[in-house]
């Protein structure tokens, strides 16, 4: 070989690795986001393009410019299919604990920050859900695919916001906010009186087009406005301290036929729906002793409540047939129907003696058969069923890039 020929080899080598830089990085990082692949990759192939790099032709290999572009796409897809198995594996591996046989290929949708109550669209493609992020002091409302992708902030950006929705038809979403209070966040809870959660009355409900655009008000009374979810019907359930404690009422799509379904003293909260719209769960607490009852009226009247002690109940969709389902004398709390109308899925931190381990439980509507579902040693709640009941969501604090990141995560459901 001549050394003609060897600085030919040696400029083939240069001009494919130069192919390789340009073209890997970029696909790498559009690898998540599958919404921009085709984009990139006409901006890669025009970078090479002005680089000048496609003029192989002085190389001796007679190969046209989209010719060569198609080798360096198969190599880096081949490169890119290969660091797509070792990740899956490594995430598999990282986020499917032994025991939780139940789920299956758990995927990690967010990464980062607090990410919690991510609820299905009733098309099963979507995700609502709140999170503190983009250096904001508190929850705002966000959207996504239910890959991850395509992320998308719709609630102002203005005040705290929680407990968000889709209305069944996905024209509207649902979601309360403190933003008509003030556009600060509110401050955050005293916890020189123990661990408290706030019940802020500026707390209103709106509705809003998935964009976020076209916000109107569906709640003014004085109090606490929360914690709503829809049925398949359209009608609303949700939270609320217009009569001076804190009870579940029911309501149609029009802020119409209000009706409360709760009366006893405490705190009945974070209501949802069965399937068929029958029947009703929620968390509840109910002081018994009269220091108990006096603990709750004084924190109430600071809009705190005490969440220590939550048990797991069910009622009608009017208000009829309460039972409690859980004795735990633990904190148990963001239930959620199975389809079949026969099984509930809930958090709590019954098997941690310091209470501060929540895990995911299933038991049956009659309080029978209880089973834990997972077994990660730090938070997993507030789990929702597909519209099919093929997959579930819930937040986690398993695979935190740091302490205290709370993180979306879907799996197939496994009987």
């Amino acid at each position: 070989m001549t050394g003609s020929d060897l600085r030919k080899h040696a400029q083939r080598i240069l001009v494919i690795g130069a192919h390789l830089l340009i073209c890997v990085p970029v696909f790498a990082q559009t690898y998540y986001s599958p919404q921009i692949r085709e984009i990139e990759t006409n901006r890669a192939y025009q970078k090479l393009l002005h680089a000048g790099l496609f003029n192989l032709g002085g190389l001796g290999w007679g190969l046209t410019m989209k010719q060569v572009f198609a080798v360096v796409l198969t190599v880096t897809a081949l490169l890119l299919f290969v660091t797509r198995a070792k990740v899956a594996l490594s995430q598999n591996s990282d986020l499917a604990l032994p025991q939780e046989k139940h789920l299956r290929n758990i995927k990690q949708l967010t990464f980062g920050g607090e990410n919690a109550e991510a609820y299905f669209s009733a098309d099963g493609k979507k995700l609502i859900f709140q999170s503190t992020r983009d250096g904001r002091e508190c929850d705002q409302i966000y959207t996504m695919n239910v890959d991850g992708s395509d992320v998308k902030m719709v609630s102002t950006g203005d005040g705290r916001t929680t407990c968000s929705y889709f209305l069944p038809s996905g024209r509207k979403i649902l979601y309360s906010s403190t933003h008509l209070g003030a556009k600060q966040c509110p401050p955050r809870p005293d916890f020189s009186q123990g661990y408290v959660w706030a019940v802020y009355d500026t707390f209103d409900i709106f509705t809003a087009n998935p964009d976020g655009s076209n916000v109107k008000q569906l709640t003014n009374t004085p109090g606490y406005d929360a914690e709503t979810t829809i049925n398949r019907q359209g009608k609303l359930v949700f939270t609320s301290k217009r009569d001076g404690d804190l009870d579940i009422y029911t309501m149609d799509a029009g802020a119409k036929n209000v009706k409360r379904l709760t009366n006893e003293l405490g705190y009945d909260g974070g209501p949802f729906w069965s399937y068929d719209g029958k029947q009703i769960v929620y968390r509840a607490y109910h002081p018994q002793t009269e220091k108990e009852k006096a603990d709750y009226t004084s924190l109430l009247k600071q809009n705190l409540i005490r969440p220590t002690v939550l048990d797991i109940w069910v009622m009608n969709a009017d208000g009829s047939n309460k039972r409690q389902v859980t004795k735990l004398n633990k904190a148990s709390f963001a239930p959620y129907f199975f389809p079949d109308g026969k099984r509930i899925i809930f958090s709590s931190n019954n098997a941690d003696p310091k209470g501060r381990d929540f895990d995911l439980y299933m038991i049956n509507v009659d309080g029978n058969g209880m089973e834990r579902i997972t077994f990660n040693n730090t938070f997993d709640g507030f789990p929702m069923f597909s519209p099919d009941g093929k997959k579930l969501v819930f937040a986690s604090n398993r695979n935190a890039a740091k302490q205290g990141d709370t993180n979306i995560f879907i799996a197939d459901w496994v009987e």
